[in-house]
């Protein structure tokens, strides 16, 4: 009868176990997969775009009307003078069609108005003030502002008391190069409404009457249109200066 060596015995014994620790040890493990990496697509935000060029065509449109602007008040500026004592009118106003007499008894038409500068005053030769020291200003005014080619013209009004001699006495008793204008009611009516000219009748205690009206100088330029407008109080020296300033664009 044999006997197991103790050695080999323990030997076997144990086998099994490193077999099954073996076993254990070489388990496959499980792969861990790469998840797909997702591209990234870049995204235009047009609302951002769209807002951008928005305000860069709102500021293109800033400078271009500020540009225009000044473009603008350069032209205007060049194309008018800068008076003193009245006002130039962006646009001279035609003077519409009219038939008056002068002091000789000769028509006067629209006609008669061009081809030289006029100042038209609107009066009646029996105003206690007004009339009297606009026309002692405008003979000092004449001879200040040296135009040689500048009229005067006095419209009457009072067509029912001022008759061409007695206005031409009157006016020549300023300056005898003025010119005084009468005619009819209608006539004397319409230009005053073209003119933008206040006339009204008052009457007086007695049965006689007299005239209110607008103390308003008009500037016409050598096409029969009015130019500029002067209100009182009229200073000479200052109306003087303005007539020489316009005289260029009359």
């Amino acid at each position: 009868m044999s006997v197991p060596c103790p050695k080999c015995t323990r030997a076997r014994a144990s086998l099994p176990a490193a077999r099954a620790i073996n076993a254990r040890s070489v388990t496959a493990r499980p792969v861990r997969r790469a998840r797909p990496r997702t591209a990234r697509v870049a995204v235009w935000n047009n609302s951002l775009v769209t807002i951008a060029r928005a305000r860069l065509l709102l500021a293109a449109a800033a400078l271009c009307a500020a540009l225009g602007g000044y473009w603008l008040a350069q032209q205007l500026d060049r194309a008018s003078p800068r008076l003193a004592s009245g006002t130039w009118l962006p646009r001279p106003k035609p003077v519409g069609d009219f038939r008056l007499t002068d002091a000789t008894g000769r028509p006067f038409t629209r006609a008669e108005l061009g081809g030289a500068p006029t100042l038209m005053f609107f009066g009646f030769t029996r105003c206690p003030d007004v009339c009297p020291t606009t026309l002692t200003k405008l003979a000092q005014v004449r001879k200040r502002a040296a135009l040689a080619s500048l009229r005067v013209l006095f419209v009457s009004i009072d067509p029912q008391h001022d008759g061409a001699p007695l206005l031409g006495a009157y006016v020549h008793a300023y300056d005898p190069a003025f010119l005084g204008l009468t005619g009819d009611a209608a006539s004397i009516l319409a230009l005053t409404a073209d003119f933008g000219v206040a006339a009204s009748r008052v009457p007086l205690p007695g049965g006689d009457y007299t005239m209110d009206h607008s103390a308003v100088l008009f500037l016409l330029d050598a096409r029969a249109r009015i130019a500029a407008i002067f209100t009182p109080p009229f200073e000479v020296p200052a109306l003087a200066a303005d007539l020489r300033r316009a005289a260029p664009y009359l």
